[in-house]
Parts: C-alpha cells; structure tokens; sequence
C-alpha cells in the first residue's frame, strides 16, 4: 500500500530487535557478555578473521574447508582450554633448578554432540593427549526444529570431571541444552561444563545462557540473527555436510 513502510519478517524474538544484522559485531558481543559473564568470545584478530571468512564462503571446497575449520577449532579448544583452573606447581628444569608453573587442577574430557561435533574431536586429541571423549546423539526435527535425543555414551567418571561439551554451532541452542541436561542427569555440575563452538547467534547464546548462568560458553564468532527456517545468518551453511562431505 502507498504511503507504509513494509517491514522485514523478522524470526520469533530477537535480543537485537528487528534488525539485528545493523548492529555490529563487537557491539553484539560486548551486550552479551555484560548480560551473561561466563559468556567469551575469541580475540577476533585479522587471523581468526581470515580463517573464517574461508569457511563461510560457499565457493570453498571440502578439503580446503577442513582444513582451515581444523584450525580455528585448534585456537578454538585453547581458548576453551584456558578457562579452565589451575593449581600452582614446581619443577626441576634439566639445568637442576627450580622453578614455579602451574598445571591443571582436575580431570577433563571432551563430549562431541554427534555428528558435526565429532569433527572437532581430533584438534582437542591434538593438545590433550589420551583425553577421554563421550558422545550425545541429538538431531534436529527440521520440521519443528526440535532436537531429539537418540543416544550417548559417556565416562563412567564424568561426574568428577571438567566437560568440554564439542558443537561448531549454536543456533537455536535446543541440541546443547538437551546435551546439559544429558550430562546434569549423569551428576556433571554445569558449572563444570564448557560449551566450544565456531559460530553461534544471540538467540542462541540468550537461550543457554538465561537457563544455565553457570555454564560458560566460548564462541569463535557471533552471527547477527536467525532466519525463518533457524539457520544461522550470515552463518556458513550446513558445518557437518561441508566437514565430512555429504
């Protein structure tokens, strides 16, 4: 009709408003980390910029896509790795000195949510060897894009460790929160959970993080919305599909 202003359809709710794809990144993600503390971001250096402009980019192919995918997980899993405690210790150098480090507090292990977090599992083997990782089947109905739960497999001792929880992508945040609940039941504590992921969302991040506060999130990249479908955008396409090429 002449004279009106036609708005966007914009997805159900969004922290941002209407259209969030106008506020800037750094913007999105300072808002969110004031709102939610346990909620961190990687430096977003010209590297890490690079690496991600590779795998978003749909021209790239399968082989160049993994490996650059498997190097933001590294710096990915490092970062995650860092929010973990330490205790002060001391060793003897070849030299016979002594001196003070500090080295991990608790035990740890990795939970990859199957499919597209096992693709993660090989850059967390690479920086902790014999790390032992579990696994939670969660696919999600695209119809309603609900996720359910089919299977997991888990440490028998994962009550006493440290989790790092393994999905490049968080989107509507349903598969991650069934995967906490999963590893709650098992006694995990959710202030021992750490969720990686390469790209999430603010819708994403807000539903995780209002119902688990404790739980602390380490993200490579915020995405500005999700669309009518609950894909991520600008995103990156289907992660699991592009990795392991089907």
């Amino acid at each position: 009709m002449s004279g009106t202003t036609q708005k966007r359809d914009p997805p159900n709710w969004h922290p941002f408003g209407d259209f969030p794809e106008a506020v800037a990144p750094q913007q999105r993600m300072s808002a969110l980390q004031a709102r939610f503390p346990n909620v961190r971001f990687m430096e977003q250096t010209p590297q890490l910029t690079a690496l991600m402009t590779i795998i978003r980019d749909q021209g790239t192919g399968r082989e160049e896509f993994v490996f650059y995918a498997d190097r933001i997980i590294r710096l990915l899993i490092e970062d995650g790795l860092a929010q973990l405690p330490f205790e002060q210790k001391q060793v003897t150098t070849p030299t016979g000195s002594i001196t003070n480090g500090v080295g991990f507090s608790h035990k740890l292990c990795g939970v990859s949510i199957v499919r597209a977090g096992e693709s993660m599992e090989a850059g967390l083997r690479a920086v902790c060897r014999g790390i032992r990782i579990g696994k939670i089947l969660i696919q999600r109905d695209e119809a309603t894009a609900l996720p359910q739960l089919y299977y997991d497999k888990l440490p028998e001792d994962i009550a006493s460790r440290k989790v790092l929880l393994l999905d490049p992508m968080l989107a509507t945040g349903g598969s991650a929160l069934q995967a906490i609940e999963v590893l709650l039941k098992k006694g995990v504590l959710a202030s021992n959970i750490i969720f990686l992921n390469l790209v999430c969302c603010p819708e994403g991040v807000e539903a995780l993080a209002s119902q688990y506060p404790n739980i602390k999130i380490v993200s490579a990249s915020l995405d500005s919305h999700l669309n009518e479908k609950k894909y991520i955008i600008p995103g990156l396409g289907d992660f699991g599909d592009r990795y392991f090429g089907t």
